[in-house]
Order: structure tokens, then C-alpha cells, then sequence
């Protein structure tokens, strides 16, 4: 198990870093897609087929990547902003939390809340449990006191309505990072697959602009290596570059074109 949490610390760093989503809910290629090079890789619990089972099996891959010199770290993206869920992904080890489809501070704050022990001075709502994997089965003693300095919250904003809050969710403390939906954003400013279109392009410029305002990072999801480095000459220091299903199909589509067999 990671004691310290890789992502957090590259996002109050402001260091660029490159990841993968994760939605076949496969432990192994969650451990061949780690010891590719990735900083981290978010298993998808909202698109992908991956339960509360698979997200504990996926992060115990990723790992044993790790521990046979892999750098990845992983991250798990719940279906909902409901606090169940994110208890048990944090429960099965996760550190960092991406929640979909935040549309306001309150969102946010409730988000921050729901990663959180309670504690005095933090208005944390998780259940506590140490016999868990994250807690090495109650044989850290350290994980109860320390688990909350080391959450990550990663929120999505992805409609119009986030958009137009999108300043004050940024403003939220303990949201570590802004990262833009654009599929589902595109979607809801009535632009269903242009996600390259001139108005999505200021949307992206507006959450930049709120996350610079707050010192707080920004992501987004990349479909090539072109994207990803106009992302990042904008400032967008959490890129996930495609997905393990978009991976494995170009490998299969661009072998199959290069051989080029009349059949």
C-alpha cells in the first residue's frame, strides 16, 4: 500500500503528468497499462463495468506494478457524488476520488466532506473503519490519523450549469483539481460530439481561468498525443491521454490497415 499519494502531490506541485482511464475492468491490463509509463490511472466506476470487486482488484494490480518498479498510481472515478460510494473505493485503497458531474459549491464541499474522516477542524462525513485494505486490514496503525491528508479530489465540471459555478467550486478547499468533462459539457451546451467546437474551446479557457484564480489544477481527457500537447501548452497539467479500450483498438485497427491484406 502507497502511504504518500502520488497524484496530490503532483497536483499542489503544479507538475505535468500524464495518465490513463481505465474502464475494462480487467486487474491485468490495469497491471500491463502501469508498467507502461503512466503516472496514474483512474478506473472508471461510472462508464465501465468495475464494482466495488473490480475497483479492489484493478487497484491491487496497479500495485504490484508499482512495487516492481511501475510509477503509476491509481485513482477511481465512482459512479455518483454519494458518499457510500466513495467510502468503499477509499476503503479498497483508493487515495484520489474523481466525482462526476459537479454543478456547484455545495457539490463540491459535500464531495471534499465524503473523502474525510471527522475531525475537529475538517467536516469529513466518511465512516471509519481501519479492519480495511486501505488500512492493511488493521494492521496500520498510522491509516486512520493520517488517510485524510493524503485524499484527492478531482471534480468534474461537465455542464453548463458547472460551467457558470464553475469559479465558485474551484474556490472550495480541498478541491485539488478542476477537470473538464468534455464530452458530457459539449453535450450540454447542445453540442453532442463537437467537442472541438469554438464555444467548448471557451468553456475549456474558463475553467483554466477559475483554476489559475484558485491555484488549483486542471485536467482533461486527450484522444491523441497532438491533444494532449495543445492541453498542455494551455496550462492543463492533468492529461489523461486516452483509455486502455481506446489503446487496444488503435493497436488493432493500425496493424490491421499496415498489413493491408486484400480479404
Amino acid at each position: 500500500m502507497r502511504f504518500i499519494n502520488p497524484i496530490k502531490h503532483s497536483l499542489k506541485s503544479a507538475k505535468p503528468t500524464v495518465g490513463c482511464w481505465l474502464t475494462l475492468a480487467s486487474p491485468a491490463v490495469a497491471e500491463l497499462i502501469a508498467h507502461c509509463g503512466f503516472d496514474w490511472l483512474v478506473i472508471d466506476g461510472e462508464h465501465g463495468p468495475s464494482d466495488t470487486q473490480d475497483i479492489a482488484a484493478q487497484l491491487r494490480a496497479i500495485d504490484a506494478a508499482a512495487f516492481n518498479g511501475a510509477k503509476a498510481a491509481g485513482a477511481v472515478r465512482v459512479t455518483a457524488n454519494d458518499p457510500s460510494l466513495v467510502k468503499r473505493a477509499m476503503d479498497c485503497g483508493a487515495q484520489t476520488i474523481v466525482f462526476p458531474n459537479i454543478n456547484s459549491a455545495a457539490d463540491a464541499q459535500a464531495a471534499v466532506a465524503s473523502m474525510l474522516f471527522p475531525q475537529p477542524e475538517q467536516r469529513g462525513v466518511r465512516g471509519v473503519a481501519g479492519m480495511v485494505r486501505a488500512g492493511s486490514y488493521g494492521l496500520d496503525s498510522r491509516y486512520v490519523k493520517s488517510a485524510n491528508s493524503h485524499a484527492c479530489a478531482i471534480v468534474l465540471i461537465e455542464s453548463v450549469e458547472g460551467l457558470e459555478n464553475v469559479d465558485a467550486i474551484a474556490e472550495v478547499e480541498g478541491v485539488d483539481c478542476l477537470f473538464i468533462g468534455t464530452a458530457d459539457l459539449s453535450a450540454s451546451m447542445g453540442l453532442l460530439g463537437q467537442t472541438r467546437h469554438d464555444d467548448v474551446k471557451a468553456a475549456v479557457e474558463s475553467v483554466l481561468a477559475a483554476a489559475r484564480k484558485h491555484s488549483k489544477a486542471v485536467g482533461i481527457f486527450a484522444t491523441s498525443v497532438e491533444e494532449a500537447r495543445q492541453y498542455r501548452e494551455k496550462g492543463v497539467t492533468f492529461i489523461a491521454l486516452h483509455s486502455d479500450t481506446g489503446w487496444l483498438a488503435k493497436g488493432a485497427t493500425d496493424a490491421l490497415a499496415a498489413l493491408d491484406l486484400k480479404r
